[in-house]
């Protein structure tokens, strides 16, 4: 072959071999609920969770733990590394599961291979909190289990199995949160609740449930209420308490403002409960919020026995929200309003006698007697206003027994509703009965196009009816109230006055839950009106 005739070769034309490839099959899966024939032993771990400390998930936690410690030592392949476990916590978040935490950063340490769990929403009901840590303990060759879906996580379908198992998760916490929210407010609708015992001041839980009074704290509970009725604020309250080294109801030696304040806005002293004064906006972050309005609250009043009168406690209401310009106003003294003239009717206030020199003097008149009305009821100093309206007290405690027999006939006979319920009752029934005449005439006169005049008449009979009906029914209901309303203020005085001892020194707690009026007409005669409409007079 010439030259010319030879095959036109570049370097880059020159044919190679093909390449020998030698498949090499495996020999272990990584994700395999066998058992595997190698000397490296996975370092195994479980992680159990119940959601509540109840009985019945106690004993699922017990159940949980003991499983999975005999699952793993029973496998040859398995060195068993740790049981991690959270008991009576939310899966929602990571944030509170101690445990969990534990587990996760031991295994980013390297001291665990795999990690078994009984399903997705034991691991996390979060889909954001279950991928990311997922991918974190993957990235550092750690492998999770999950017995119920049979997913495992190195396998290549386990993370989308695993997005979705875990929105089915969240939604199904979701849903959860839901049932739970409806059957709460159900409770409260009701006037069920349950209370924190451990941590309100001056009741504890009685032998059938509910709030009843610890007399012990409950001595606490209204010295506060009368520190601060005497002028004290609240956060020389609780300078007054720390010194004194009474601890808190949490056991803490130091109180604080906020502390007395919490107790002085607390409801429950005068035997009512406000539902719902928080509520949980998002049921993933489980974040407590104040309720301003945004869902639903009850109201339950005469829950339980009260610590304070409601009268005391609703004037302490008033203290804490009377403000001015942002600033508090100056009280208004306890006895302002309570002392009535016996000449005019008009209250008695206090005067300052001799306010430059030794003499000074607070007195109280009559706030009238100089303003064009001339009255001759005479003026009293703070210190004889105390000692006269303790006498009152005492003589009404002499004659306690026989006023007591006194007020239950009261109670029983004069305070009576039956009958005037009963008149309810049948002018209800009658108003209904009208309301069904008038819609009656309507339909005739809309179908049978009757005389006007006939309809108007027939109209304006039946409204005549109808408006005499509903004044009798409010006259009644008004009436009804009344008596309730007297009925249960005698019968909370009495309660109160019973367990009373003769009093030795002004307490303006008395004052407020026992007095109506001090009306005084002279010297030798002042009537003080207690709240049950006891009358007792005394003389200066």
């Amino acid at each position: 072959m010439t030259p010319n005739m030879m095959p036109n070769m570049t370097s880059n034309s020159i044919m190679t071999p093909p390449r020998q490839v030698t498949i090499i099959p495996a020999t272990r899966e990584v994700h395999s609920a066998a058992i595997e024939d190698t000397a490296v032993k996975k370092r195994v771990a479980a992680y159990a969770r119940v959601s509540t400390d109840k009985d019945d998930q106690q004993t699922s936690y017990d159940t949980q733990v003991t499983y999975y410690t005999r699952y793993i030592q029973e496998r040859e392949d398995w060195v068993f590394v740790k049981i991690y476990a959270d008991e009576g916590l939310s899966g929602l978040r990571m944030t509170k599961r101690e445990a969990f935490k534990t587990m996760i950063a031991d295994a980013l340490a390297g001291k665990i291979d795999l990690i078994i769990t009984k399903s997705v929403s034991r691991f996390a009901r979060n889909t954001v909190d279950s991928l990311t840590t997922i991918r974190k303990l993957k990235e550092h060759g750690v492998e999770c289990y999950f017995e119920k879906e049979n997913i495992w996580t190195m396998d290549s379908k386990g993370e989308l199995l695993l997005t979705i198992m875990s929105s089915i998760a969240q939604e199904e916490s979701r849903s959860t949160s839901e049932n739970v929210r409806w059957g709460k407010r159900k409770a409260m609708a009701d006037g069920r609740y349950s209370v924190a015992y451990s941590k309100l001041l001056g009741y504890k839980k009685g032998p059938k449930g509910g709030l009843v009074i610890d007399e012990e704290q409950a001595v606490l509970v209204r010295r506060i209420f009368s520190l601060y009725l005497q002028g004290h604020i609240p956060s020389q309250i609780a300078k007054i308490l720390t010194a004194e080294k009474i601890l808190t109801v949490v056991g803490k030696q130091k109180w604080t403002s906020h502390t007395v304040l919490s107790i002085l806005r607390n409801e429950k002293y005068k035997g009512d409960v406000l539902l719902q004064k928080f509520y949980y906006p998002d049921f993933l972050t489980k974040k407590q919020v104040r309720n301003h309005g945004e869902v639903q609250q009850y109201y339950v009043k005469d829950s339980h026995e009260a610590i304070v009168s409601p009268e005391v406690f609703d004037h302490v209401q008033r203290l804490l929200t009377m403000k001015k310009s942002g600033k508090r106003q100056n009280r208004p003294n306890l006895l302002s309003t309570k002392i009535i003239c016996g000449d005019c009717g008009g209250t008695y206030g206090s005067k300052v006698w001799h306010s430059t020199d030794k003499y000074r003097r607070v007195i109280w008149q009559c706030n009238d007697k100089f303003q064009g009305v001339k009255c001759s009821t005479p003026h009293l100093t703070e210190e004889q206003v105390k000692e006269l309206f303790i006498k009152a007290v005492n003589l009404l405690l002499d004659k306690r027994r026989g006023i007591i027999a006194t007020y239950e006939r009261i109670i029983t006979v004069e305070l009576d509703t039956a009958e005037l319920e009963k008149k309810q009752r049948i002018a209800s029934e009658r108003l209904i009965r009208i309301e069904e005449e008038n819609a009656e005439l309507i339909t005739q006169n809309a179908t049978l196009v009757l005389d006007e005049e006939i309809y108007k008449a027939q109209h304006d009979e039946i409204l005549a009816r109808y408006e005499e009906t509903s004044k009798e029914l409010q006259e009644l209901n008004a009436k009804i109230n009344d008596m309730v309303a007297r009925r249960e203020t005698i019968r909370r005085f009495w309660h109160e006055f019973e367990k009373l001892e003769p009093v030795t020194e002004f307490d303006n707690i008395l004052w407020i839950s026992l007095l109506d009026e001090m009306i005084v007409y002279s010297k030798e005669r002042i009537v003080f009106v207690f709240r049950d409409g006891s009358e007792v007079e005394v003389t200066t």
